[in-house]
């Protein structure tokens, strides 16, 4: 089993900026690769990034590409998704996804999942 837990969720404007963390524990040598959704209300569930356990490799969403940056610290075992240029439209709860299996990194499938983050940008 992988425990994910995010933290670094919040409140901040439009325009602006701001970094979520998630920290893996538990088997971790068994990850392939981790990633963010996020779920807003009344919408459906959106993939956000990917990226490979070792980091070389990673994977965006149409929304966020070029304004989002998805990394890893191995010593750590996080995932960091630093959000530049924010938009109300970005506001949801940020989900940590961990997958074992051998897969692409758009593929939408994940084992494991955090509880999430919230982040809400305002107007």
């Amino acid at each position: 089993q992988v425990q994910l837990v995010e933290s670094g969720g919040g409140l901040v404007q439009d325009g602006g900026s701001l970094t979520v963390t998630c920290a893996a524990s538990g088997r971790t040598s068994n990850i392939y690769r981790m990633g963010w959704f996020r779920q807003a209300p009344g919408k459906e569930r959106e993939f956000v990034a990917a990226i490979s356990w070792g980091g070389r490799s990673t994977y965006y969403g149409d929304s966020v590409k070029g304004r989002f940056t998805i990394s890893k610290d191995n010593a750590r075992n996080t995932v960091s998704l630093q959000m530049n240029s924010l938009r109300p439209e970005d506001t949801a709860v940020y989900l940590c996804v961990a997958d074992p299996m051998v897969r692409e990194l758009a593929h939408p499938v994940y084992d494991y999942w955090g509880r999430g983050t919230q982040v809400t940008v305002s107007s």
